[in-house]
C-alpha cells in the first residue's frame, strides 16, 4: 500500500520497525458507535521512540490518536472523521520496570495491562487496588488517561489518587521525566494531574509510578437485600461507622439487572430464589485479629433491627465470595446481550442519589414502555443508569427518543449537582454534553491549556473539547 507524502516523511525519520499498516483491531471500540480511520500505526518500544513519533507528527502536522487496550466506552480511542491520523499504540511498552514493596510503589510502562500490574503487586505480597471488569485488556496508560474508577474507589480512590508521577511526551515531542516516587512534592504545577484524565489530548503518558496498598488480612463479602436506594445509603453509613475505613466496595444492584442475568446468563448462580428489587454487594477488608465474617454478621443484625435489610447472604469461603462478585461483574455483559437503548455513566452527591432514582423513574414512566437497569458503585455516588426495550420490542424502535431521553436524564443529574460522566471520560461521545453543561470558566481554562500545550491541535483531535 503506497504511503501518502506525510506518512513517507514519518517513515524516513522514525526508527525501523516502529510503523506498521493499520489492521481492523485498531479502528474499533467496544460499543460499536464509531469506526475509526488511520493512515498508519506507530508502535514504539521506548520513550525515545515515542518522542520521535510525536516530533515527526508535529513537524508534518499529522494528528495522533493514542490507543491503549481499546476498552474505553466513549470513543476516545478512535477518530472517525477528518484527515487520517496516526494511531500511536503503546502495546510494545509493556514492562514493569521496578517494584518497591517497602515504599508501596510500582513503576509500570503505559502498555502494561491493569491485570499485569495487579499480578506484579501480588508477587511482592501487596495489591494495586484499582479493579475494573476490563483489567485483562485495559492498559495503564489508558487507565490513567481516562482517570478510570472501578469498584474500589470508595476506599482507595480513582486512578489519579493511585499515581505519584508520570513519564510522558508532550505534544511537541518534548520528554517529561517526572516519574517520581514521592508522596509530597510541592514544586509547582502538577502537570501529572493535567495529563491524567486528559484522554491523550495533552500528551502521551509512557510510564507511571503507581501506589500499592497492603492486602487486608481479613476480607469478607456479603449480598444484602434492602428496601430502597435510600435504605442502601443508610446501610453504607452504618457500615462505614462500624468498620472505620474497612469498607472496600459497596455496589448497588437493581432487580432488573438480576432478571437480565437470569434471562441471558442462567448458569450464573444467584443467591436469592427471586431477584429482589434492590440489593447491595459489600466487601470489607480488616486488619489481623478481626473477623470479617463476624463484622458482616454484626452489620446485618444492626441493619435488620433498623429496618434497612430484610435478607442476606454472607460468603463463607473464597469461592462463595468469588461467586457473588461474578454475579456483579456479569451485569454489563447481560446488558450488552439484551441491547440498551441508552446507557448513562453518572455520579451524584450521595444525598441526591435516592431522589434522582425516584424522579428519573417517575419521568421515564411517562415516556413509553421501557425497562431500567440501575446499578453501580454506590459508595462513591457512581450509577450506571441504563434504558432497555420492553419485552418484545427492539432497541431500534426507540431511535427517535434516544437522544432526548439521555439529554433529559443528564439535565436531571446536573441540576442535582452531579456529573454526566463519572468514570468513563468524555471521549467523542460526550463532547456536546461537556460544551452544554460545562462551567464556562472551566471550559475556557481547558481550552487555554490545550492551546498552550498543543497549539497545532494534533493530539487526539475531536476528543474532550471537540
Amino acid at each position: 500500500m503506497p504511503l501518502n507524502p506525510a506518512d513517507e516523511r514519518l517513515a524516513r525519520v522514525l526508527p525501523e520497525g516502529v510503523l506498521r499498516e493499520v489492521s481492523p483491531g485498531y479502528l474499533d471500540e467496544p460499543r460499536g458507535r464509531y469506526l475509526g480511520q488511520a493512515g498508519l500505526v506507530a508502535a514504539p518500544r521506548d520513550p525515545g521512540e515515542v518522542a520521535a513519533v510525536i516530533r515527526a507528527c508535529a513537524a508534518a502536522r499529522v494528528a495522533v490518536v493514542p490507543r491503549g487496550g481499546g476498552t474505553g466506552l466513549v470513543g476516545g480511542q478512535v477518530m472517525p472523521d477528518g484527515p487520517a491520523p496516526l494511531i500511536l499504540s503503546l502495546e510494545r511498552m509493556a514492562a514493569v520496570r521496578a517494584v518497591y514493596p517497602d515504599e508501596g510503589v510500582l513503576l509500570a510502562e503505559a502498555g502494561v495491562t491493569l491485570q499485569a500490574a495487579r499480578d506484579a503487586a501480588a508477587g511482592v505480597g501487596m495489591q494495586f487496588p484499582l479493579s475494573l471488569a476490563s483489567q485483562g485488556t485495559a492498559q495503564i496508560g489508558g487507565v490513567l488517561s481516562t482517570n478510570a474508577g472501578g469498584v474500589n474507589v470508595l476506599r482507595y480512590g480513582s486512578a489519579r489518587a493511585l499515581c505519584l508521577g508520570v513519564e510522558a511526551v508532550l505534544p511537541d515531542g518534548t520528554p517529561m521525566r517526572d516519574l517520581r516516587r514521592l508522596r509530597k512534592d510541592n514544586t509547582g504545577y502538577a502537570i501529572r494531574d493535567l495529563l491524567i484524565g486528559a484522554e491523550g489530548s495533552l500528551g502521551i503518558i509512557t510510564a507511571a509510578s503507581l501506589v500499592l496498598a497492603p492486602v487486608p488480612a481479613e476480607t469478607g463479602v456479603a449480598m444484602l437485600v434492602v428496601e430502597s436506594p435510600q435504605a442502601a445509603l443508610r446501610l453504607l453509613a452504618l457500615a462505614q461507622a462500624r468498620m472505620a475505613g474497612g469498607v472496600t466496595a459497596f455496589e448497588l444492584i437493581g432487580g432488573q439487572g438480576l432478571r437480565f442475568l437470569a434471562e441471558v446468563l442462567p448458569d450464573i448462580r444467584q443467591p436469592f430464589p427471586q431477584p429482589p428489587d434492590w440489593s447491595v454487594l459489600i466487601e470489607v477488608g480488616l486488619p489481623a485479629g478481626l473477623s470479617a465474617a463476624d463484622a458482616l454478621e454484626g452489620l446485618f443484625g444492626e441493619a435488620a433491627e433498623a429496618g434497612l435489610v430484610s435478607d442476606g447472604v454472607i460468603a463463607q469461603s473464597g469461592a462463595q465470595a468469588a461467586d457473588l462478585w461474578t454475579l456483579r461483574e456479569h451485569i454489563p455483559d447481560a446488558n450488552r446481550r439484551i441491547g440498551a437503548i441508552a446507557s448513562h455513566d453518572i455520579s451524584l452527591p450521595l444525598t441526591e442519589v435516592a431522589g434522582f432514582i425516584r424522579d428519573a423513574g417517575d419521568w421515564l414512566a411517562g415516556q413509553g414502555d421501557m425497562r431500567v437497569n440501575c446499578f453501580g458503585h454506590l459508595g462513591d455516588g457512581n450509577l450506571h443508569y441504563n434504558l432497555f426495550p420492553a419485552p418484545g420490542r427492539r432497541r431500534e424502535d426507540y431511535d427517535q427518543q434516544r437522544a432526548g431521553l439521555s439529554r433529559h436524564l443528564h439535565q436531571m443529574v446536573v441540576e442535582r449537582g452531579g456529573s454526566f460522566s463519572a468514570e468513563h471520560g468524555v471521549g467523542r461521545l460526550k463532547v456536546a454534553d461537556l460544551a452544554h453543561w460545562g462551567d464556562p470558566g472551566r471550559l475556557a481554562a481547558m481550552r487555554a491549556i490545550k492551546a498552550a500545550l498543543d497549539p497545532q491541535g494534533i493530539m487526539n483531535p475531536g476528543a474532550v473539547l471537540g
